[in-house]
Formats: structure tokens, C-alpha cells, sequence
């Protein structure tokens, strides 16, 4: 069961889904990802572990300073 947007006292799968629809929040920053251009798909997925690395990357250099 997920549960409802805004409810308190997150748990359990609930947890599960903020940390989904965080997920795909940040990597719709990048324009590239949100639509899809590219025809193969290892360029994709290319894109897609380019802009995990930028994230992580931004959050580790948050943490630092």
C-alpha cells in the first residue's frame, strides 16, 4: 500500500515512494532526460548514469562545504 500524498507519519512504502518521485524530480532537471531524443538506448541509459554522477556529485560538494 502507498500511501497518500501529504499524509503524516511516513512509513513503510510510503518512504519507498518519496524516495522515487524525489528521484525522477532530480533527473528531470536535465531537459535531455525528460524527453527521450535519443534513438538507441545505450546513449540513454549513457545520459542517465552522466546525470547520477552530476547528482551525486552536487550533493557530496553540499555536504563539504
Amino acid at each position: 500500500m502507498i500511501s497518500r500524498k501529504g499524509a503524516p507519519n511516513i512509513k513503510g512504502p510510503g518512504k519507498l515512494r518519496y524516495v522515487v518521485e524525489q528521484t525522477f524530480a532530480l533527473l528531470h532537471q536535465f531537459k535531455r532526460l525528460a524527453v527521450r531524443w535519443e534513438r538507441r538506448v545505450e546513449l540513454h541509459d549513457a545520459f542517465i548514469s552522466l546525470a547520477c554522477s552530476l547528482i551525486c556529485w552536487r550533493s557530496l560538494k553540499k555536504a563539504a562545504s
